[in-house]
């Protein structure tokens, strides 16, 4: 039986609807450090369209320290998402319950070092904030590959392009106008019209807390996403350390 308290939600054992409750909560994370980063280092982390197109660009105009920063970026985001998935197929392969919980642990540890650690920013900038980038990169693409894991390639919480041009697609079909017969109607498919509104909105209103919450407290508000992440992957990760679960990997297990 699938439990749907909040700290159960990056369990092994999941539905749909789970999918989609912990989608919305790290779309609404992954706003929230998206935006509160652009006030702190000036570097939108999650768009990696953007950031692979300045590498060009800078490439073109002969800029090769700012294009190999770029490079840096694209590759901690790989990194992450490599991460995520060295890290759910261990656990896998041991039958943990914490499998898809475990990457979050690494990306809440990392929100707390930046909340805690931010004044050391401003102090030594030039220093820090290419490796502030560099892990605001690295924490979106364990993130977003994290829901990709879990929910099947059918959810993403960073990659808001793509929500929106799924978005576009069925509302074209849904005000698509039947005015003839034919073998088949074109017809929207609601369920995921509500899903990706969702999670558009869920990346939106992060967002706006993220801003709001740096501008107004600076990056000590990283903390409250840092916990959060901490209350989503406590129930997987207290039953996998209570039971000692963590038992030899089986030799042919893919995952």
């Amino acid at each position: 039986m699938v439990n749907l308290k909040i700290h159960w939600w990056t369990d092994v054992h999941r539905s749909a609807q789970t999918d989609l409750w912990l989608g919305c909560a790290l779309a609404g994370i992954a706003g929230a450090t998206n935006a509160g980063g652009f006030l702190a280092v000036g570097q939108y982390t999650s768009h990696m369209t953007g950031i692979l197109s300045a590498i060009a660009d800078n490439l073109i105009l002969g800029k090769i320290q700012l294009a190999s920063a770029g490079l840096a970026f694209v590759l901690a985001f790989v990194s992450g998402s490599m991460t995520t998935a060295w890290m759910v197929n261990w656990s896998l392969r041991r039958q943990l319950r914490s499998a898809f919980a475990r990457p979050l642990v690494v990306e809440a540890g990392l929100l707390l070092i930046f909340g805690i650690f931010g004044a050391a920013i401003n102090l030594f900038a030039a220093l820090f904030v290419p490796l502030t980038v560099l892990v605001l990169c690295f924490i979106m693409g364990l993130q977003n590959a994290v829901i990709t894991k879990v929910s099947n390639a059918v959810i993403r919480t960073t990659h808001v392009t793509g929500l929106l041009t799924d978005l576009g697609i069925e509302l074209g079909k849904l005000f698509y106008y039947n005015y003839a017969p034919a073998p088949k109607k074109v017809m929207a498919n609601r369920h995921k019209l509500r899903i990706h509104g969702l999670l558009i909105a869920s990346f939106f209103v992060g967002a706006l807390i993220g801003a709001y919450g740096f501008k107004t407290f600076g990056y000590i508000s990283t903390v409250p996403l840092a916990l959060l992440l901490t209350v989503l992957v406590w129930g997987p990760i207290s039953d996998d350390v209570r039971h000692g679960r963590i038992a030899p990997a089986p030799h042919d297990a893919p995952v």
